[in-house]
């Protein structure tokens, strides 16, 4: 019966969004990549059927958007037919990215969770530092990348730190709104049976705020670990890196190289995808470890 529901509730739809999805991707490759062979063809004089002009569209060099297979092959062979230390294999440069997304992530989860438990048991904070923290979500990371990477990069620090801090940036925002908001969900009725126990503030904090904000923390740094990989590719933009997404996504712009940059972002939302299904295992385990029931 799991299995029943399993293959109708998830495979099928998710299954049907993923052909629609390819089919559209190969329909927008011809009618992208279309205007550039017609005119390679003009000027070889040639003359092309409906079906030779389309697989010409779909196997150009370096396309205006690359086909699905196009991308799948470049993939596979950055993968899998490199050596893990090459520059161009997909797995070091996402092993580069992924280690400055870890430490920024950590570092911004544990600011984000300190900032969290500050403003819920000190006012002057939620009405001081809250609004500052709300503004600072509001300058583009783009404009601030560039800024850490100049500043550190004049005091000689470069490398994993400048794109940690970038990370961290992003991610301590949505750790904190989920923090605050995950200590604050117990009701009222709790609060006041613990008061009732004549129970320390400590007490309260740690044996009924922390388990309510569990899951609220953890949603949350879903959130934040998918706001610090992408922190991590902006951070490699403006270095001029030689290894990592970031560098990829440069290197394919510099030669016009379509594919490489779209087999970059394709590793890029798996490396995403993994991370935040990492998050979610531990949340499970840690649920589990709370007495909680598996769904």
């Amino acid at each position: 019966m799991q299995k029943e529901e399993f293959f109708r509730h998830k495979f099928v739809p998710v299954t049907t969004i993923l052909l629609a999805i390819v089919v559209l991707w190969y329909i927008f490759a011809v009618v992208l990549n279309a205007p550039f062979q017609r005119d390679l063809d003009r000027r070889a004089n040639v003359s092309s059927g409906t079906m030779e002009f389309i697989g010409k569209t779909l196997s150009q060099p370096k396309p205006v958007m690359p086909a699905p297979h196009q991308v799948a092959s470049n993939v596979f062979e950055n993968t899998f037919l490199r050596s893990v230390t090459s520059n161009r294999s997909l797995v070091y440069n996402a092993w580069v990215t992924l280690a400055a997304t870890a430490v920024g992530f950590v570092f911004g989860s544990i600011l984000g969770v300190v900032i969290a438990v500050g403003i819920v048991h000190v006012k002057v904070l939620e009405r001081s530092l809250m609004p500052w923290i709300i503004a600072s979500q509001m300058v583009p990371v783009l404009a601030i990348a560039p800024m850490v990477i100049v500043v550190l990069g004049a005091l000689g620090i470069t490398g994993l730190i400048p794109k940690a801090l970038i990370c961290a940036y992003l991610s301590f925002f949505p750790v904190t709104v989920g923090m605050v908001k995950g200590l604050r969900s117990p009701e009222i009725i709790y609060l006041d049976l613990m008061r009732t126990y004549n129970a320390s503030q400590a007490q309260t904090f740690w044996k009924l705020r922390v388990p309510a904000s569990v899951p609220f923390l953890f949603t949350s740094m879903k959130v934040a670990v998918a706001a610090s990989l992408v922190g991590t590719i902006v951070g490699e933009l403006p270095t001029g890196a030689v290894a990592g997404i970031g560098a990829k996504l440069l290197a394919g712009s510099y030669q016009s190289q379509t594919i490489d940059i779209w087999a970059a972002l394709v590793a890029g939302s798996v490396l995403a995808s993994l991370l935040v299904a990492s998050v979610s295992i531990v949340a499970r385990i840690v649920d589990r470890s709370m007495g909680g029931r598996p769904v």
